[in-house]
């Protein structure tokens, strides 16, 4: 990987300033610099990273832990890295499925995340990109003191085991990434590994399905997962699956969806979909991997939540004012009046196959009550037979 930073650094780093002056990717295709350097964007993206920090053998189990994080970024790293140190649950843990990594931002410290806690925890890692980031990020990321060194963005996996045979799998967008105030090249990538237990191989994947998208894009992208997994043997699947029941990929359909759940009966909502998703809006997805073999309902808290939307929430507000327009807030307000400003969603889940889960749990502590939390996810954990 030592390459693929010298090109980031040397030959796009100082293309970004130009680059991101683009409107969308079609400007962004026929602009004179990117054409130049498209071939060293596309081996930037493409060139998973693997190394190890473990300093002896793990031993067998008779269950292995798995948790899964959206680490918003890392902004909140050393929290999280005394989290993953101390809490009685995570210092158990085998496997990390941690999307939202970043490499070189200046809203997570310039850090290289998952490799920062891969050796801090003396873990083997994988590391695929997904976006190179022309800005600093979105909403309040946008005004963080300092500058990019490197402006990467992607998905890892942590393990006590060696991981072998690592492997991306690119998702297609579900909206223009040039299109917003966020400016990136590339798209989301699963990152797939085999992962060496002690007389047994287990998939590993990582997968964190586009925010802005439809209810079929993201059955559409698991579909890719599923298509990129080889042979037969024991799968886990852990990431943020963005199951909001919502078609986010233009502000016009967010907002009729949101009408349409209004009318539907706010608690209705909540109760029955915002926390079961599958039961309605995002049926196809799960429908999809119980059709490929997969168990969803063993191995989630099914009815938790593991996300919530606070109206309170001063970042959260700048985020979406990004790509809402103002006038919605004061109904999204009186819409959960009855719910003090806030709304559960449950987004974050495993899918598992030829393995038997027990005892899954979501780890609200690292979020709420806290004056700062550790992410805007809670972490998801399960324990698998294999």
């Amino acid at each position: 990987m030592r390459d693929t930073y010298r090109i980031l650094r040397e030959e796009l780093v100082p293309h970004f300033p130009d680059l991101a002056s683009c409107r969308n990717t079609s400007e962004l295709l026929s602009h004179p610099a990117y054409r130049r350097i498209a071939p060293s964007v596309g081996r930037v993206l493409t060139a998973a990273e693997t190394e190890s920090f473990a300093e002896s053998e793990a031993p067998a189990r008779d269950r292995y832990r798995i948790v899964a994080w959206n680490l918003e970024r890392g902004i909140q790293y050393e929290g999280q890295l005394e989290a993953l140190k101390n809490h009685h649950y995570l210092t158990a843990c085998d496997v990390l499925l941690l999307t939202e990594t970043d490499v070189g931002m200046a809203r997570s410290g310039n850090r290289h995340v998952a490799r920062d806690l891969a050796r801090e925890l003396g873990m083997h890692y994988a590391f695929a990109p997904c976006y190179v980031n022309l800005s600093k990020g979105a909403g309040v990321e946008y005004d963080v003191e300092g500058e990019n060194l490197l402006g990467l963005h992607g998905n890892a996996i942590l393990s006590r085991y060696p991981i072998r045979n690592v492997r991306s799998i690119p998702l297609k967008n579900g909206k223009d990434k040039m299109a917003g105030r966020e400016k990136r090249l590339g798209q989301q990538t699963a990152i797939v590994a085999d992962l060496a237990l002690p007389g047994k191989t287990l998939n590993a994947v990582s997968v964190h399905l586009d925010a802005q998208s439809s209810q079929p894009h993201r059955r559409d992208q698991m579909r890719d997962v599923l298509d990129g997994l080889r042979g037969d043997r024991p799968v886990v699947i852990g990431g943020d699956w963005n199951t909001t029941t919502y078609n986010s990929s233009r502000a016009f359909h967010a907002i009729m969806g949101f009408w349409l759940r209004v009318f539907m009966g706010v608690d209705n909502v909540i109760d029955n979909h915002y926390l079961h998703p599958y039961h309605r809006f995002e049926s196809a997805l799960f429908a999809l991997l119980e059709s490929r073999g997969f168990d969803y309902r063993a191995c989630n808290r099914l009815g938790e939540h593991t996300a919530s939307f606070d109206f309170d929430d001063i970042k959260m507000h700048k985020d979406l004012r990004e790509w809402l327009p103002a006038w919605c807030f004061p109904f999204i307000q009186w819409s959960l009046r009855n719910h003090d400003g806030k709304c559960p969603f449950k987004i974050d889940w495993f899918a598992t196959r030829e393995v038997q889960a027990v005892n899954p749990v979501v780890l609200h502590e690292f979020r709420e009550g806290r004056e700062t939390p550790l992410s805007n996810h809670d972490a998801i954990g399960v324990d698998i037979l294999v």
